[in-house]
């Protein structure tokens, strides 16, 4: 059994979802705002929970906003974004936030139910040791892919899964370009036609944690009109 908090400010839908997810046999509880939700997350700081569903269209403090609250403050508990809001920038700012997974209102029961397991085991997965580790080493930095977490030196840095998919998909690709529509494709699983800058934020965030001057990278490269390129060990 695990604890979820549903955050939803529509009543009869965070009852359905109440419902069912103790119907498959967990625990829930329901906060109608984005206040609220933060409320309750430091309220049970003993008993966490370990997932949560969460609206993006809330009052005041929409869903945006508690993921990102939540990931500055390096709370990592999986997320599940829903909303009704499903263009490709939307779903993108919803994973830059923090969210490990999204899905577009109206959604199928089955296809929720799916993804909360989903979630729920992979953060089962990240708490259960494994040897050898997955991991990648280049220049002074190190990821545990296992773990999501990237070293630095001394610093340790605790990855997000949209993160983590990220680095390990152009890891895959070291050396190779991949453009803007196959990371949309091939990680995000958003099919659209029309490329997004949203995209480009996302790159940001990552030379952040990667590159040790962000703003004259070495290791994640622009290819001018095409897309990205990947050097672990740039000359």
């Amino acid at each position: 059994m695990s604890r979820i908090l549903i955050v939803e400010d529509e009543t009869h839908l965070a009852e359905g979802l109440r419902f069912n997810l103790e119907a498959e046999g967990h625990e829930a509880e329901v906060a109608e705002t984005g206040e609220a939700a933060l409320a309750a997350i430091a309220r049970t700081v003993e008993q966490p929970f370990e997932l949560i569903v969460l609206d993006v269209m809330l009052p005041e403090m929409d869903g945006f906003a508690v993921a990102s609250a939540l990931r500055h403050s390096q709370n990592f508990i999986p997320i599940l974004m829903l909303t009704a809001r499903a263009r490709p920038e939307d779903v993108l700012m919803g994973l830059e936030s923090g969210a490990d997974d999204y899905l577009p209102k109206p959604f199928e029961l089955a296809i929720l139910l799916a993804r909360i397991r989903g979630l729920l085991r992979r953060a089962q997965w990240m708490q259960t040791p494994r040897t050898p580790p997955n991991v990648f080493t280049f220049g002074n930095k190190r990821i545990d892919f296992d773990t999501q977490e990237l070293f630095a030196g001394d610093r340790k840095m605790r990855l997000t899964t949209m993160e983590t998919n990220l680095l390990r998909y152009f890891v895959q690709r070291e050396g190779k370009v991949v453009s803007r529509k196959m990371m949309l494709d091939e990680v995000w699983e958003v099919r659209e036609d029309t490329d997004t800058r949203a995209i480009d934020n996302f790159i940001a965030r990552i030379r952040k944690l990667i590159e040790d001057e962000p703003g004259q990278p070495k290791h994640l490269l622009t290819v001018r009109g095409v897309g990205y390129r990947f050097l672990a060990n740039p000359e």
